[in-house]
């Protein structure tokens, strides 16, 4: 009896083993495996990734906390190899007779990787150190924001990681010299702006940087730390940013300095060796249609007009205005006193308090519109000072999937906010808009954990700026100025489909393209300087917004005239969110396949 139980265990074992060794080194026995295979390798080839989602600390994982990604150009092209060869596993399943979320996850799936592999022709047509998103203040907010320290082995692992810094900088050292010789240099303006934000960065004392300062914040709150254990770990914090974290930086102002030299005014990337072919792959990746330069121009030019008539029936009834007094008679109304806050600490902690107020304000009146609603909490908060002048006017950051770390819409706080365009914003970064959306993507179940992370911008960002217009409809803005805010946000968010294509396709210089932002969408000077850098850093990123809203609201009408009385917001919004980031091409597809099963039914 007992052999009997032993031969069937080793049975088990064996089995075991088999769809193990068939999982990691070949084609899964199951396409479910293989999902699950790919995402796996994806996010443990980052440790700030891990870090971020909190997926595997709860199976006692923890090792990664301690580390920085490899940003060497061997560890890229590893990772471009084992997509090509992961994207041919995919074709050889057989997909006869996939029907539902089947079907979705390979077509995602397959979107996403062929769209990624076609992007490894333009591997250095970027800018990885830039005023908006570069490695230079992506990592201080990391550590502050994202690395947690609840006793002495994670402020351990905090210190090991600053440690590291000198690695993953010249790594990114190493990337800026190849894209050199590429043909691939900053604009001069991104040099000196990047130059500037790195100098300040470490013309602080080690013990007022934010690095510093942040972990003392964290250990004041840590379970198991006395006081001489706090000031052991300090100590050593100190010594990193003296020892990794300056020299890091300061070796990364030197070759950009030594960059400068070869840099030119030029703004947009057909100044690149294949300028036209990447920003055509840049539009492909973020709108997920396949809409040219020149459409995406003319559309642009199309919403301009017709928003731009919209605000001066608002502004001035009695009579026509030429459009291009649009955005001046914009920016006199959100500077008129009534509208402004006080440029103190106070009013900008009024700031912080009234978005929150918006927001818990129209949290509480969805029902009409929505069955579900994300678990998560929210929260506002104020853009880290040392990053404001490069940040945009907001930004939406996920909540970690353990729930450890709530979902944040970051205010900057550079200029004060107009009253005027609050409650625009709220929807957008927050409720009903990115937190609702990527929210409940990340609690979706019985989906592949890659359908609860995937990025599609044109989607996310098409979905925030409809929940804007989704607020105004439901009617939380009571009032004309409210409206001029949305209104205007929409308008800024048209100018941005003219503005992207003008720079990387029509080589609009940086100085034609901030002035057409102030005269159309009515943005302060440097406001419209913020924008306009941050689109040529991002080539093709700004067009998402506009694309996805109007596909959203042209699939909202659609199934309103195709259903009639059946026709439930409630459903739609379902239909829309329950799958998570789709390519709008597959999001037409998801609603048409709604409207059928409807008619059906």
């Amino acid at each position: 009896m007992k052999k009997a139980i032993l031969r069937g265990g080793l049975a088990v074992v064996v089995v075991l083993l088999v769809l193990v060794v068939n999982v990691v080194w070949f084609k899964p026995f199951f396409i479910r495996a293989f999902y699950e295979k790919v995402f796996v390798q994806i996010m443990f080839d980052s440790p700030e990734l891990l870090s971020r989602l909190r997926l595997v600390e709860r199976l006692g994982m923890q090792s990664h906390n301690q580390h920085l990604d490899d940003a060497s150009e061997t560890f890229t092209t590893r990772q471009l190899d084992r997509l090509r060869a992961d994207l041919a596993t995919l074709h050889r399943y057989d997909t006869t007779g996939m029907r539902g979320q089947d079907r979705l996850n390979y077509q995602i799936l397959d979107w996403y990787m062929t769209n990624e592999v076609n992007g490894a022709a333009f591997r250095y047509d970027n800018y990885p150190v830039n005023q908006v998103s570069g490695v230079q203040n992506q990592f201080p907010s990391f550590m502050a924001d994202v690395h947690q320290v609840r006793n002495r082995r994670d402020a351990e692992y905090y210190n090991h990681r600053l440690s590291e810094l000198g690695r993953k900088f010249g790594q990114v050292r190493e990337g800026l010299q190849v894209r050199a010789q590429h043909g691939v240099v900053p604009p001069t303006f991104m040099l000196d702006k990047v130059l500037a934000e790195m100098k300040a960065f470490v013309a602080v004392e080690p013990t007022e940087n934010l690095l510093y300062t942040a972990l003392a914040a964290k250990l004041a709150k840590a379970d198991d730390l006395d006081a001489a254990a706090r000031t052991e770990l300090l100590a050593e914090t100190r010594h990193q940013l003296q020892t990794s974290v300056y020299p890091g930086y300061q070796a990364l102002i030197a070759s950009f300095t030594a960059l400068r030299p070869r840099s030119t005014n030029d703004a947009g990337v057909w100044k690149f060796p294949d300028g036209a072919a990447f920003y055509a792959h840049c539009l492909r990746t973020n709108t997920t249609t396949t809409l040219s330069a020149a459409e995406i121009h003319a559309l642009g030019r199309r919403e301009v007009a017709r928003i731009s008539t919209q605000v001066l029936a608002i502004m001035r009834p009695a009579g026509p205005v030429s459009a291009d007094t649009v955005g001046r008679m914009l920016t006199r109304l959100a500077r008129q006193p009534r509208y402004q806050y006080p440029t103190t600490d106070s009013g900008r902690a009024q700031v912080l308090a009234d978005y929150r107020r918006i927001l818990t304000e129209v949290n509480a009146g969805l029902d009409p519109a929505f069955r579900r609603r994300p678990k998560a909490p929210l929260e506002v908060r104020r853009v880290p000072e040392f990053k404001e002048v490069g940040s945009p006017g907001a930004y939406y950051e996920t909540p970690a999937l353990d729930g450890s770390r709530p979902g944040v819409f970051y205010a900057n706080l550079r200029e004060q906010p107009s009253r005027v365009g609050m409650r625009t914003l709220a929807y957008h970064e927050g409720i009903p808009g990115h937190h609702f959306q990527l929210s409940t993507q990340q609690e979706l179940t019985g989906l592949p954990t890659f359908r609860t992370v995937i990025p599609f911008t044109a989607y996310a960002e098409g979905w925030a700026l409809y929940a804007e217009r989704l607020a105004s409809e439901m009617g939380f803005e009571r009032t004309a100025a409210d409206s001029l805010g949305r209104l205007q946000a929409e308008l800024f968010r048209a100018a941005r489909l003219v503005v992207d294509t003008g720079l990387h396709d029509q080589r609009w210089s940086r100085e034609r393209a901030i002035d057409y932002m102030r005269q159309v969408a009515g943005l302060s000077e440097q406001e419209a300087t913020a924008e306009v850098e941050r689109y040529i850093a991002w080539p093709g990123q700004a067009c998402a917004y506009k694309v996805g809203m109007l596909k959203i609201l042209e699939l909202r009408e659609q199934a309103r005239q195709q259903l009639g009385p059946r026709f439930d917001l409630r459903d739609f919004h379902d239909v829309v969110l329950r799958n998570g980031a789709v390519p709008l091409e597959i999001l037409e597809q998801i609603v048409n396949d709604y409207i059928k099963a409807k008619k059906a039914a």
